[in-house]
């Protein structure tokens, strides 16, 4: 791996999805987003590596005025020197002693580190002639541990306890391969029940995707709970007793008014609610799980970094662990959330849609499970259908389950055409 990353190209790539409501929850009406980065090399057939993190609107142009601070750390750097310090690398960024003081890893420098770090897996996955999810399937434990920043997570999970989870996860990894090249991965779908949706269009929606094989489905709830009840109700009806119903609040409840609306909900028989209360509460989400269960709490899209998820694990606050492939920092970070989680017997079911998620998360998820997880008992990757068109490398699904990927990289490449049309401010979508 003698290639070296000679440019970072930063682009601002809005949609504007607000219109028709696609992606509409209890807090959230934005045009979905992307920082998307494209690492030059010099390499001779002109491999670079994709990457973006997920952002809403006018909030990405501060997450790529990040990503360009932050640029310099990449350039001149081969390959090998980052996969021989992998950690070094990820400091690099996450400690920049001038840019850390607006973190520290969290937000908006958080996930421009997130854009940057994915794209140097896309291109070493790239220049591998590997899909993400097996280039970190074979490689060896040592280097998935010494890819790891344990620092102030030692207490939940040691190098040492990493290494015996995945030198574990090499057990019957071929039967778990094979089981995902003849199944697909479980997945369910959000594109039923954005809150923004009227009720007739919920109830179609619904009934076309169980016609589609889809047998677990997600709804937004957080606005009047006599509506969220509603809905609810109608999407119950349309999927009948035996389906799993999801339902995501969106941070918008407080910690009392979460039991109480749950109350009113379970009598639809949730499988789990997400994010029921502000995302930093692990000590709100710990009580409301022991409230509500055998309902189970899911949270984690917004969890700044992996000290936020080592609490929620030690605190026993989720039942149902939601990585996001790029609100942390990129894939090393996910790595470390990955490992706490089998230590704790959390399963993992990632959350997407956006712009470009369901690309990312499907490698991680398959990664989890081959290498990290045993069972595929309780996990699913979330879908939504939307944007998928405008990756080089779509998505592919199948009666409701997630297809491998099977080209190079990380997924994570944009059509050229898409990145002209929707660059922000100048693409001719916006002008």
């Amino acid at each position: 791996m003698t290639v070296t990353i000679t440019a970072v190209d930063v682009h601002d790539v809005r949609f504007p999805t607000a219109a028709a409501g696609d992606g509409s929850d209890a807090i959230n009406r934005g045009d979905y987003s992307a920082t998307y980065v494209e690492l030059r090399t010099d390499a001779p057939d002109g491999t670079f590596g994709a990457g973006f993190t997920f952002t809403n609107g006018r909030g990405n142009e501060i997450t790529c005025a990040a990503a360009r601070a932050l640029a310099h750390h990449l350039l001149g750097k081969t390959l090998a020197e980052i996969s021989a310090e992998p950690v070094a690398f990820w400091r690099s960024l996450t400690a920049d002693v001038q840019l850390r003081w607006l973190g520290p890893e969290k937000g908006v420098i958080h996930m421009a580190t997130g854009a940057l770090v994915n794209a140097v897996w896309d291109l070493r996955a790239k220049v591998e002639d590997r899909p993400l999810w097996r280039l970190l399937a074979e490689l060896p434990t040592d280097e998935l541990v010494r890819s790891v920043d344990f620092h102030h997570i030692t207490d939940a999970i040691t190098p040492d306890e990493a290494a015996a989870i995945l030198d574990k996860g090499l057990v019957g990894y071929e039967e778990r391969l094979a089981t995902l090249e003849r199944e697909g991965f479980p997945s369910y779908t959000t594109s039923v029940g954005w809150l923004g949706y009227p009720d007739d269009k919920v109830r179609a929606l619904t009934r076309e995707a169980y016609a589609q094989g889809w047998r677990a489905m997600k709804m937004k709830v957080g606005g009047p709970i006599d509506d969220d009840v509603r809905r609810a109700r109608i999407i119950r009806e349309e999927i009948g007793p035996d389906a799993l119903l999801m339902m995501d609040a969106n941070q918008v409840w407080d910690v009392d008014e979460a039991i109480a609306n749950m109350g009113r909900l379970a009598e639809v028989d949730p499988y789990w609610i997400e994010e029921p209360t502000h995302a930093d509460d692990v000590l709100g989400h710990a009580r409301i799980a022991r409230a509500v269960s055998p309902i189970r709490v899911a949270t984690g899209e917004v969890a700044a970094n992996r000290v936020i998820f080592k609490q929620l694990l030690q605190a026993e606050a989720i039942g149902v662990m939601q990585i996001d492939a790029c609100r942390v920092g990129g894939v090393n970070e996910v790595l470390s959330e990955l490992l706490m989680a089998a230590k704790f017997g959390v399963p993992v079911c990632p959350h997407a849609g956006g712009v470009g998620l369901c690309e990312y998360v499907q490698h991680l998820a398959i990664f989890d499970y081959l290498r990290v997880g045993a069972s595929l008992d309780g996990r699913m990757v979330e879908y939504v259908d939307h944007l998928h068109e405008h990756f080089v490398d779509p998505v592919r699904t199948r009666e409701g389950r997630y297809l491998l990927p099977e080209q190079p990289g990380y997924s994570a490449t944009m059509k050229p055409e898409s990145i002209a049309a929707y660059s922000f401010p100048d693409g001719p979508v916006w002008r």
